[in-house]
């Protein structure tokens, strides 16, 4: 009988987010009454806005047609990668640097791919579940010691660094997932912090993962919404981003990579053809409907749809920082970001998860599922509906007691 995947043995039992679940679960049992409210998991709540749907709709009902209908798309529509193009990048890539895929949690999966079991893999710590776990699960990574897993480099982002990490640290020749607006601090990388960023990925030849799927929820002109808005990162960085948190395409599943064609291996060779042979290999494309809602997004009614959404869960965001700092509970994120991350100094933040559970049947997410820099923190998610938001925010008032 064939052997188990040392890998998959490697990584710990439990992903975060089904942990918060189960837990979830077995609170409802033990309190049958109770009326659960959760501020957890970033799933989107709110339907998806008319001009988009309709979208969806119509890229369903062409589908019956002779001339409508279309198959396999892998890279993804033309229209639709010159339109992101267009639209969040100044047309500042050709449509074959734009890849369409079913999802930014999903491209980062495949981009373990590219890169291979020897790649040294640095993350922002605290930081998005899947970049450590998927370094894990390719063999980039090693077991768990306690503290992290072996072969990751994992950069403090903490309230002393402003929750950007010490670039000198970088490893050299290695890859580094990078977040902005972070999930799950709620952080945003300012202009000069990825200037530097850039300057020493540059030095060290390193290439930058970064996830740009917060970015619609930056409201500070200043602050950069891509990577590409900084000299040099064309030849040091890919961007992953998706419609997911925007325009509620959580369930819809879609989302694009930017792979430049000026970034290459150290032998010279094209990343962007290696990322697109992989696509053709594993992968079929998005769903043809899904794309299609895709374009109505990003047309001038579709675009005042995703900035309504987005203002809507920044709102929630805002009453949740509020009703944290009415506690004298230290937070940041929130303005920029759906995410408010709470501080609860010196305390385990499985137990604070536990006490906000018990006393206030909230449901949250415990800072330590996203890194050893995340003890202590909490991260309350702006994905939820006013009613419900603004109970949850009564209630936190019962972790005075």
């Amino acid at each position: 009988m064939i052997t188990r995947n040392p890998c998959i043995a490697n990584i710990k039992a439990g992903y975060l987010f089904p942990e918060i679940a189960r837990r979830r679960r077995e609170f409802a049992v033990t309190h049958p009454d109770a009326k659960i409210i959760s501020l957890g998991v970033g799933n989107t709540t709110e339907p998806i806005l008319p001009h988009i749907d309709q979208g969806l709709v119509e890229g369903a009902r062409q589908l019956a047609t002779p001339e409508g209908y279309s198959g396999y798309q892998d890279e993804g529509l033309l229209s639709l990668r010159k339109r992101i193009s267009s639209v969040f990048y100044k047309e500042a890539f050709d449509a074959d640097e734009v890849f369409i895929s079913d999802g930014a949690k999903c491209d980062i999966g495949r981009l373990q791919l590219l890169f291979g079991a020897g790649a040294q893999v640095a993350v922002q710590d605290p930081s998005y579940p899947v970049y450590v776990d998927g370094s894990v699960l390719s063999g980039a990574a090693g077991g768990w010691n306690g503290a992290g897993y072996a072969g990751i480099t994992y950069l403090p982002c903490t309230a002393e660094n402003d929750y950007f990490p010490d670039v000198a640290a970088l490893p050299e020749n290695g890859l580094l997932y990078f977040c902005s607006p972070n999930n799950p601090t709620g952080a945003v990388a300012t202009r000069a912090q990825l200037e530097a960023l850039v300057k020493e990925s540059t030095a060290k030849g390193l290439i930058i993962i970064f996830d740009a799927a917060y970015s619609e929820y930056i409201r500070d002109p200043t602050l950069p919404k891509s990577i590409f808005e900084i000299e040099g990162a064309k030849t040091c960085a890919i961007e992953v981003n998706s419609f997911s948190k925007p325009a509620g395409f959580t369930g819809v599943r879609l989302g694009w990579t930017v792979v430049p064609k000026t970034l290459k291996y150290a032998g010279g060779e094209s990343v962007n053809a290696d990322w697109a042979r992989i696509c053709g290999t594993i992968f079929n494309g998005a769903s043809n409907i899904a794309q299609a809602g895709g374009l109505a997004a990003l047309d001038d009614e579709g675009l005042l749809e995703i900035r309504q959404l987005c203002d809507f869960y920044l709102d929630n965001a805002k009453l949740i920082r509020a009703a944290l700092r009415d506690l004298g509970i230290a937070c940041v994120g929130g303005d920029n970001s759906p995410y408010v991350w709470a501080r609860f100094p010196g305390r385990d933040s499985w137990d604070v998860f536990a006490e906000i559970l018990e006393k206030c049947h909230v449901v949250t997410t415990p800072g330590s599922g996203f890194g050893p820099a995340g003890q202590s923190f909490i991260r309350f998610s702006a994905f939820g509906h006013r009613l419900d938001v603004e109970e949850a925010c009564k209630r936190l008032a019962g972790l005075k007691k």
